[in-house]
């Protein structure tokens, strides 16, 4: 799990085991917290978070050591001030980084760009975020054979294959994935199926 104050934690699925009508608590947040991700791992991968501001740190799943339902969690990712945690992405070697900021800007990077170190620090940079970019507002993890579906905040969307977003570097703006009008914004990303 990963919230948007650079918080993460691990916990054994066995802890769900017995879920309750109203249902059972995950995790405990602060009130100006809230969740942006869960994802199901085995223990031994590698996770990549990255943050509004266009920073991205990797990490392995080890570094975490499963904690309680009630727990906190540890922090995964040192934030600059303002800045906010947008998405939590397993690592896979055959995939690659894909970044999308609010003024239809995107890249893809490959996974390698990101050096692995210890949860807990500033990161690298991910994509520059200053004048044209914006900030980030998703990032996922792709292969050249997925089909992404690009939303904007009033209601365009269009789909494209993720090999026609070029892969570049870590450190760079990216290239143009949506046109859009002005006054509207780029709000969301989706691998979906053919």
């Amino acid at each position: 799990m990963a919230t948007q104050k650079g918080i993460v934690k691990k916990v054994e699925l066995q802890h769900f085991s017995r879920p309750r009508r109203g249902g059972i608590i995950a995790a405990h947040l602060s009130k100006d917290d809230s969740l942006i991700g869960v994802d199901i791992t085995d223990g031994e991968k590698e996770i990549i978070l990255a943050t509004a501001q266009g920073m991205a740190i990797r990490f392995r799943e080890a570094d975490v050591r499963p904690l309680g339902r009630t727990a906190r969690g540890v922090r995964g990712i040192r934030l600059k001030q303002q800045d906010k945690l947008v998405a939590m992405v397993i690592a896979g070697p055959s995939k690659t980084l894909l970044s999308i900021t609010e003024n239809g800007f995107g890249k893809r990077s490959n996974i390698s760009d990101y050096r692995l170190i210890s949860r807990g620090g500033k990161g690298v940079i991910n994509i520059r975020t200053l004048g044209r970019n914006g900030l980030v507002v998703d990032v996922k993890t792709v292969e050249d054979t997925d089909n992404l579906m690009f939303i904007s905040k009033e209601g365009i969307a269009i789909k494209t294959e993720a090999k026609n977003i070029s892969t570049i570097g870590r450190n760079t703006q990216g290239v143009t994935i949506m046109k859009l009008k002005e006054g509207d914004k780029l709000v969301a990303a989706a691998k979906i199926k053919a």
